[in-house]
């Protein structure tokens, strides 16, 4: 098999916004095997996602839950592995079980960080050096080159196809307003508390955009009902309606394809923030307890808010001072107005 053949599987990533920004991983070993094949082992819930990236022939739904061991499982998985001939795996998980579905396969190139001591089982180890690659996605793409090799300086940057033949439908199920601007909001944080940007901040903005005649959507999943309907109940009674929550009602692709639609985004650092950053649209992303040095929103179309704390970042799941009179001081003082500004700033530019 020639080397623009190449045929290789990827053992992906458990997040949302890993399996969004390891895209760039993708492009990039299409870009060095144009003939080549990628499969991707990865959890169930991201295979609609996988779908939305050409450079990935199919996903492989990885049948063991997130942290669960269950060997005679992933060594039933590798065996039935061992027809496709992979040439190579590439192992994105830092995790020793995330190493054992390529061995138990009989790939004979098995490439990724070095983690969790997981000599043998991986056998082209790397040792990672995080201040030559101190971004994730930096780490990603090096696994596509030679060790120690240097980056190109602009990496290639995710970007999801949508079903656009699908989407008149989703807009007609979910009553949204095709004549109007729309307004995604992504107030949810899978994370913690400590990444969501408070409800009223939200509703704020929300009420902002409603009064210049936008439509407003609330994305998240089940877990983030409570905060939508939060945000929706704040709004004046007569907005209530403008003001529609996804929440916890579509699926992922279905998420995609209608986020598509909107003319800007709001959004906590999350999954779906990575979402819309792959989908190329103004996006404005609040930073809390975390840190945009190593996740950071892969798009020129992003404008990054966030208050310098003495106490942040902290990058914890809850705010440590949550007993102080002032806790989580970087997200409640940072307000609405603010990313409004930086929206609207936003705006200008894509319209200049």
């Amino acid at each position: 098999m020639s080397s623009s053949a190449k045929k290789i599987l990827i053992v992906g990533p458990s997040w949302v916004g890993d399996m969004v920004m390891a895209q760039s991983l993708f492009i990039t070993l299409k870009q060095q095997h144009p003939n080549g094949i990628i499969d991707v082992l990865a959890p169930a819930w991201s295979l609609p996602i996988l779908e939305r990236m050409p450079e990935i022939r199919r996903g492989i739904a990885m049948p063991v839950g997130h942290g669960k061991l269950a060997l005679g499982m992933r060594a039933k998985l590798g065996r039935g592995l061992q027809v496709e001939r992979y040439d190579q795996a590439i192992v994105l998980p830092n995790s020793l079980k995330s190493a054992l579905v390529p061995l138990f396969a009989s790939i004979p190139e098995r490439t990724g960080w070095r983690g969790e001591m997981r000599y043998g089982l991986i056998n082209d180890i790397r040792l990672l050096n995080k201040d030559r690659y101190p971004l994730m996605v930096q780490r990603f793409v090096a696994l596509a080159y030679e060790p120690f090799a240097p980056l190109p300086e602009q990496l290639p940057q995710p970007r999801l196809q949508i079903d656009s033949e699908h989407i008149t439908g989703l807009l007609y199920r979910y009553a949204i307003p095709d004549n109007k601007p729309i307004l995604a909001l992504c107030p949810g944080a899978e994370f913690g508390p400590s990444k969501r940007w408070p409800e009223q901040h939200y509703a704020a903005v929300a009420q902002h955009f409603i009064e210049l005649n936008w439509t407003v959507l609330l994305f998240g999943s089940g877990n983030d009902k409570a905060v939508a309907k939060s945000i929706r109940d704040q709004l004046p009674v007569e907005q209530q309606a403008r003001c529609i929550s996804l929440a916890g009602q579509t699926e992922l692709a279905q998420a995609v394809d209608i986020m598509s639609q909107a003319s800007a985004v709001v959004s906590n650092d999350s999954g779906l923030m990575h979402v819309a950053a792959a989908l190329k649209l103004p996006l404005v992303v609040v930073y809390g307890s975390t840190s945009p040095t190593f996740t950071p929103p892969l798009s020129d179309n992003v404008a990054v808010e966030q208050l310098s704390v003495d106490c942040g970042p902290c990058f914890e799941r809850e705010c440590p001072l949550a007993d102080n009179l002032q806790p989580m001081k970087c997200l409640n003082e940072l307000q609405p107005d603010r990313i409004i500004s930086a929206l609207d700033d936003l705006l200008a530019s894509a319209n200049q």
